[in-house]
């Protein structure tokens, strides 16, 4: 409408001009110019009109989308409103029934708890009741075993904390027998279930080690060319014997033996320094007081570097690294000695070896092994004599020269001196038991050994009910014959595993010692 207005007015604007410039212009061209301003107002009109309509339907186009588009989200708001009232209305009749439901629960539990409390009430009392009737049992009954005591206190003789006395010993009599019984059972279970693993890495172990059987005496000989060098040896008024004597240390037997001296000491080392020194004064020639004192002094210079030299090659051949100089030697010196007639350098190798091939057998360090079982009796060779034991002063050097706290422990527990604390230690004492224990390895003095067979036969006849005790196999086994009616089936087994527990504990020997007990009984009749 308001184009149509616009439209008018203009054309009324128009006119006036027209008008103006009709009155402006020659009077002859007012009519032509009129009619051609009404034709061009007409025009306007008109296209202004058809403007208008365009316009007009455009607008109403707009407005019929616009109404459309806010009726759609009107309704989707009126429908999300529609949805949140239903979905309020669903829980709040889910609530209801909820409470309901729980009113009616509760209402059963309520119930339920009265029943309950009256039962419990009903318990009780019955429980009162019957604790009062059993009190007065219990009197009762107190009131009985009083006189029942007393009557039998009357019939045996005996007081009531006697015959209890009695009994107690009883009973500790059967339970020392049942605890006996339990850990001779218990070690037979170990033992079936350990011995078959213990054996196979044992028996791999030894055999994949080849060892010599080596031998040493406490003298040595000394050949000679002829009986004449003798003389000189000795020289005048034995002279010169003596001077080798104070310079070695060793005792020199000159005696009817053709063609030989032997030189006896305890200490190997001094023995063969007097061994070399007698070589080199007989091969000169030369043999008075100040020569042997010289060559006795060069002997001793040498052979402490050749101590030194096996043990450099002991530890290489070993394949350890990084031990001290001191320790070198150490080992060195073993080769000078000799324990039990088994040469302690050839000792100390062999269960080196033996502690390798075990340790990585049971997935231990093989090399620590090894270090350890080579050290072990490095207390052995003291360069002066003391009273601690050789596994303790070990460990005291072998801590003193930085050795790791897992072999210092096994070199001074290889011998049960202090505790164990790590696996390499029960290595090294087993194997340092398989080395000494096999047949050739150690040779015992006579004296000594025939006092061991003694000292086992002796703490057997320490028992009750022994009749004879045998020593046999060279101490390796003893025999027990008991008395069978003193002693029966069940004692006689406590009693070997008694007797094994004191010679474990009481004696000291290498390897194993076997306890067997024999009980039997005889019928003897004679047919006359």
């Amino acid at each position: 409408m308001d184009i149509i207005i616009f439209a008018i007015v203009g054309v009324v604007v128009g006119l006036g001009i027209g008008f103006a410039i009709a009155k402006s212009l020659e009077k002859k061209k007012a009519s032509g110019t009129i009619q051609e301003a009404e034709n061009r107002a007409s025009g306007i009109i008109k296209e202004a009109k058809n403007e208008a309509e365009s316009i007009k339907k455009d607008k109403i186009l707009q407005a019929k989308e616009k109404f459309i588009e806010l009726k759609s989200e009107h309704e989707k708001v009126i429908l999300a409103r529609d949805k949140k009232i239903g979905d309020a209305e669903k829980r709040t009749r889910d609530k209801e029934s909820q409470v309901s439901s729980e009113l009616s629960k509760n209402k059963k539990l309520n119930k339920e708890l009265e029943n309950k409390s009256k039962q419990l009430e009903d318990q009780i009392a019955d429980y009162e009741h019957r604790n009062d009737y059993l009190e007065k049992k219990q009197e009762e009954i107190d009131k009985l075993h009083n006189s029942k005591v007393q009557q039998l206190e009357v019939i045996s003789g005996l007081s009531a904390e006697e015959a209890k006395s009695q009994l107690v010993e009883s009973l500790k009599d059967s339970a020392r027998a049942d605890a006996m019984a339990l850990i001779q059972d218990t070690i037979e279970e170990a033992k079936l279930t350990a011995q078959q693993e213990a054996k196979k890495i044992i028996i791999n172990t030894i055999q994949r080690i080849g060892t010599e059987e080596a031998v040493e005496n406490c003298v040595s000989v000394f050949n000679l060319e002829s009986d004449d060098v003798k003389g000189r040896i000795i020289g005048r008024e034995g002279r010169n014997i003596r001077a080798l004597e104070a310079a070695t240390g060793v005792e020199i037997i000159v005696d009817d033996t053709p063609e030989a001296i032997i030189l006896s000491c305890f200490d190997s080392v001094r023995r063969e320094v007097a061994r070399l020194s007698l070589h080199k004064l007989v091969t000169d020639g030369r043999i008075h007081p100040a020569r042997i004192e010289e060559v006795v002094k060069k002997t001793r210079k040498q052979i402490e570097e050749e101590i030194i030299d096996i043990g450099k090659r002991t530890v290489i051949d070993l394949g350890i690294h990084g031990l001290q100089p001191e320790l070198i030697k150490m080992v060195g010196r073993m080769k000078y000695r000799s324990s039990y007639g088994q040469n302690l350098l050839q000792h100390s190798r062999e269960v080196a070896k033996l502690c390798g091939v075990m340790a990585a057998e049971l997935g231990i360090n093989p090399k620590l092994a090894k270090r350890a079982g080579l050290l072990h009796d490095i207390g052995k060779v003291p360069e002066t004599e003391t009273e601690v034991p050789h596994a303790i002063l070990g460990m005291q050097w072998a801590e003193k020269h930085g050795e790791k706290a897992e072999v210092c422990n096994a070199i001074g527990a290889h011998h049960d001196e202090i505790e164990m604390n790590s696996l390499l230690s029960p290595i090294v004492q087993v194997c340092d038991a398989i080395s000494g224990a096999r047949p050739g390895a150690r040779r015992q003095v006579l004296d000594s050994y025939i006092q061991r067979l003694k000292d086992l036969e002796e703490i057997a006849f320490g028992f009750g009910g022994v009749k004879k005790a045998y020593a046999i196999q060279a101490g390796r086994e003893l025999r027990v014959i008991v008395e069978s009616e003193k002693v029966n089936d069940e004692k006689a087994s406590n009693l070997s595993f008694e007797i094994s527990q004191k010679i474990q504990t009481d004696m000291t020997y290498p390897g194993q010692v076997k306890v067997t007990v024999i009980r039997e009984t005889r019928a003897v009749n004679i047919a006359k």
